[in-house]
This record gives C-alpha cells, sequence and structure tokens, in this order.
C-alpha cells in the first residue's frame, strides 16, 4: 500500500502498522481508520492518504507495541485536495 499524509509526505506501511519516513511508528490501521500506539486516533485513510478529521477524532482504538524500523528514502508528492487536515506524524 502507498500511503502519504494530506500534504504529501510519505509513509511506510508494513502489514497494519504505519511508519513515518523516517522509520518512527504512526499507528496500527483498523480499516479506513489509524490508531496510535496509546489507541488515540491519528488519522483517517482517503484515497491513499492519511488525513486528519475531527469529526473522527473521538474515536479510540486498542493500545499496541511495535518497534521502530529502518527509514525509507521515498520522495514527497504533491498536496492532496482530501477533506481534513496534515496529521501530527513524528519525523
Amino acid at each position: 500500500m502507498s500511503l502519504h499524509t494530506k500534504k504529501g509526505r510519505p509513509l511506510q506501511v508494513s502489514g497494519d502498522i504505519v511508519y513515518s519516513k523516517s522509520g518512527k511508528v504512526v499507528g496500527r490501521i483498523d480499516g479506513d481508520k489509524v490508531y496510535g500506539m496509546n489507541g488515540r486516533y491519528v488519522g483517517t485513510i482517503a484515497e491513499g492518504r492519511l488525513v486528519y478529521r475531527a469529526a473522527d477524532s473521538t474515536r479510540v482504538g486498542s493500545r499496541f507495541t511495535a518497534s521502530n524500523r529502518a527509514g525509507s528514502g521515498q520522495c514527497n508528492s504533491s498536496e492532496s485536495g482530501v477533506a481534513g487536515s496534515e496529521p501530527d506524524i513524528p519525523d
């Protein structure tokens, strides 16, 4: 799966875990939502983009643990017009 943030920052996906470009754990995919390791909402996947939607932010997922991984050399892509804002992702 190819996944970017709303503003085009590349993300890595391995199984159901999403990582930042630098390899830090962003969260786990549950349906079309991504939840952080603490169970808090990170964003919604729409059209290959991870976007933050305030309407979805009240949802809570289960906690989990995962290890960081090696960074990626992927390039940024252009910003998307998908509804929502840029999620707060470490990098």
